[in-house]
């Protein structure tokens, strides 16, 4: 705002007190305006009609006792009906908004827990708000906006939130962990036993298909050789199997060390020993054992 001793131009949006003789004359607007300076007439002061926001900050207790400092942002305008009001009612229009804000949030605040002040600080902002309109409307002031920028408690309550909030969130994660891994021991269990199952019936149809082939070498063995008994022809094939087993024991690479009688009546010793085991479950009469053998079909005559 330019002045100079018989004109006044005050900015866009701010206005100047004019005063005659140290009484309050008239409000001079944006632009050009004539003073008497003759007559005692001055510009005693301006003010600024634009928004203008305040920021307080609070030091206050919660109902958990815990000292936090909260940030209040104040947005507030003269009313241009009530300058007079405004310039010449209230000395200090800042100070007297944060003894407002002071007055209110130590009234809130105590009431609240430290997570209650961080959930509804929206409801601190609104009761402030209300308390600064009814208040500064006296002297000619609109309060706009109240917002509760920033609550921050002291540094060792925040590190003792925040390891809570790991720790439960560690707690979750464990939980989830030990559900992945009991869902994978469970499929792990369900998979080994059909892997099982499976096993099973393929041992058992091995076995069948060992018994089949069996008798029917025999069967076709005492077709082709005649005045043979099947004792000798099962005696001949478990000595052919012996064989076949050791060729196999030497192809593979991966085999392991087997001790094994290897004398030539090694193998009779194995047939006696599957004869004895067959003829003792006949005379003990255990179900499904009816001869020494597996059965053979009767030999032909030439």
């Amino acid at each position: 705002m330019s002045c100079c001793c018989c004109c006044v131009c005050p900015a866009q949006e701010t206005v100047a007190i004019v005063e005659n003789c140290g009484k309050f004359s008239h409000i001079a607007h944006p632009g050009f305006n004539c003073l008497l300076c003759c007559l005692g007439a001055s510009v005693a002061g301006s003010l600024s009609l634009r928004v203008q926001q305040l920021d307080v900050k609070c030091e206050t207790k919660t109902k958990d006792n815990v000292f936090v400092n909260l940030v209040v942002s104040v947005q507030y305008q003269v009313q241009r009906e009530a300058v007079y009001d405004a310039y010449y009612r209230l000395t200090d229009s800042r100070q007297q908004i944060s003894a407002y804000v002071f007055d209110e949030v130590r009234a809130a605040v105590p009431k609240m827990s430290l997570d209650d002040t961080y959930e509804l600080k929206d409801e601190i902002a609104k009761g402030i708000k209300d308390a600064l309109a009814k208040s500064m409307s006296e002297y000619g002031y609109l309060i706009i906006h109240v917002l509760v920028n920033d609550i921050e408690p002291a540094h060792k309550v925040k590190e003792a939130m925040n390891e809570i909030n790991a720790a439960r969130r560690m707690r979750v994660a464990a939980a989830e962990k030990a559900e992945a891994e009991k869902v994978a021991v469970v499929k792990s269990a369900e998979a080994e036993a059909e892997a099982k199952f499976l096993q099973g019936q393929g041992i058992a149809r091995q076995r069948q298909a060992i018994i089949s082939g069996l008798r029917d070498s025999v069967s076709d063995f005492q077709n082709g050789v005649v005045d043979i008994s099947s004792k000798e022809v099962l005696s001949l094939m478990l000595l052919t199997q012996y064989f076949d087993t050791l060729k196999d024991l030497g192809a593979h690479n991966r085999a392991s060390t087997v001790f094994l009688n290897h004398a030539p009546g090694g193998v009779n010793d194995i047939a006696n020993q599957i004869r004895g085991a067959f003829m003792e479950a006949n005379a003990a009469g255990l179900p499904g054992s009816s001869g020494a053998g597996p059965s053979l079909p009767p030999k032909k005559t030439a």
